[in-house]
């Protein structure tokens, strides 16, 4: 809902009504092929059964989702992290590496969870882990196994074990909620009956910064995730919106009319220092911070006479255009690197998720999806993956796809709207 109503702030509260129940739980569905995946075989680890969670279902769900693997067939076959893998029989199911281990439930009712990554082609060990973890932190092991492998194999760092926050509607009420990367284990931040909009992480992720409209009226608040405790940090007069972290956390970014207009604002992470960075007759906001420095900051105008996307250095000084294919370019979200922008294009009536290369002047932009309604794009930690929300099904949805669009994961909820997601970075 952001995105549609991007430029029209005060619309807001009345085009939000009232959805299904709330419900946290996801199941992945994954679609696409990718042009090079790596086929992986990670059989069910021995006695996961006696614990609650299928740690080697949970790893095989977040390699596949991330696009560069392929999960080979392993139904049937017993083994663990002491085993020694005939090599040439897994080269004879076509797999290229191969990870085993075991879930053993500790007398002091922890988890012993340990595993083995082996190169099959080489026929080579590569190496493995154990740790012993509460029940409640069985998914997280998983996750950090999975993001092991992917670092292993592929040379960058895995994102699993990173959260994702995201906008729930349903039952009358709004709930923000912080979730693993892949959707599951939500837990509840905020609960409202009035909108909640625009979550970002700081860059430590120990805050989450949003909009909450508890108040009858658009306010910016902070909030740790780990104590719940938070702060208003713009409650000026007029709306309060599209709060943004400079990379280092000490500044946000946002759009106030506490001086007529919308325009975009800078201020200290408590609320502090208010500085004004754009004066125009338009419609400022959606700000987002250029990483890694911090130095510039993109943003969508209707200045051009209609919504497309800008950058501006956080001193102020001349302001570039960005975006000039079609006429309504919105929500911009720039890779970890700065390299890529993600923004929500419209085509005709569809509102779909691209990309620019913002390191090859000239580039085109290019479209990922073959959804109607896509919002909210916003980039993995390592900057291989986008989560963005959609609808399907007469529902709202939150995807996530890799860069080329060849591999989607739809995170499903069984009942909720969800949307408004945004990564989280690393560290947890």
């Amino acid at each position: 809902m952001k995105r549609r109503t991007v430029l029209h702030l005060a619309a807001l509260p009345a085009s939000l009504g009232l959805f299904g129940t709330a419900q946290a739980q996801f199941r992945v569905e994954i679609s696409g092929v990718g042009a090079t995946q790596l086929p992986i075989a990670v059989p069910r680890f021995r006695d996961e059964e006696k614990a609650p969670q299928p740690v080697s279902a949970i790893i095989r769900a977040d390699l596949e989702r991330s696009g560069f693997f392929r999960p080979i067939d392993a139904n049937g076959v017993a083994l663990d992290e002491t085993s020694r893998p005939v090599m040439a029989d897994w080269r004879g199911r076509s797999a290229d590496a191969l990870a085993a281990g075991s879930v053993q439930r500790l007398a002091d009712g922890r988890f012993d969870v340990r595993f083995k990554l082996w190169d099959v082609v080489k026929g080579s060990e590569i190496g493995g882990q154990a740790s012993a973890v509460d029940a409640a932190d069985l998914r997280l092991a998983a996750h950090r196994i999975a993001d092991y492998i992917y670092e292993k194999l592929t040379g960058d760092k895995g994102v699993f074990s990173t959260r994702i926050a995201y906008v729930t509607r349903g039952g009358g009420r709004y709930t923000l909620r912080v979730a693993d990367a892949d959707g599951e284990g939500g837990q509840v931040a905020l609960n409202s009956p009035e909108p909640i909009i625009s979550p970002a992480w700081s860059p430590d992720g120990r805050e989450l910064a949003y909009v909450s409209f508890e108040s009858q009226k658009a306010v910016v608040y902070a909030q740790e995730v780990m104590s719940g405790k938070r702060r208003p940090i713009a409650n000026f007069r007029g709306s309060n919106s599209a709060p943004a972290w400079s990379p280092d956390g000490s500044t946000l970014a946002a759009t106030l009319s506490r001086e007529g207009g919308s325009q975009l604002f800078l201020m200290d992470r408590n609320g502090g220092n208010v500085r004004r960075l754009t004066s125009s007759q338009a419609i400022d906001t959606e700000p987002v911070f250029e990483y890694p420095d911090g130095k510039r900051i993109y943003f969508v105008s209707d200045r051009g006479g209609g919504p497309q996307v800008y950058r501006i250095a956080t001193g102020g000084g001349n302001v570039e255009r960005i975006t000039f294919g079609g006429s309504y370019n919105i929500s911009p979200a720039v890779s970890p690197d700065g390299r890529t922008l993600a923004f929500i294009a419209r085509q005709g009536n569809s509102f779909k998720l691209h990309t620019l290369d913002l390191s090859s002047p000239g580039s085109q932009p290019v479209p990922l999806t073959d959804t109607t309604d896509d919002e909210s794009p916003s980039f993995s930690p390592n900057g291989k993956l986008i989560i963005y929300a959609t609808r399907a099904g007469g529902r709202d949805v939150l995807m996530t796809t890799t860069l080329d669009g060849k591999i989607k994961a739809r995170l499903v909820s069984t009942t909720a709207d969800v949307r408004e997601p945004n990564w989280s970075p690393y560290g947890r």
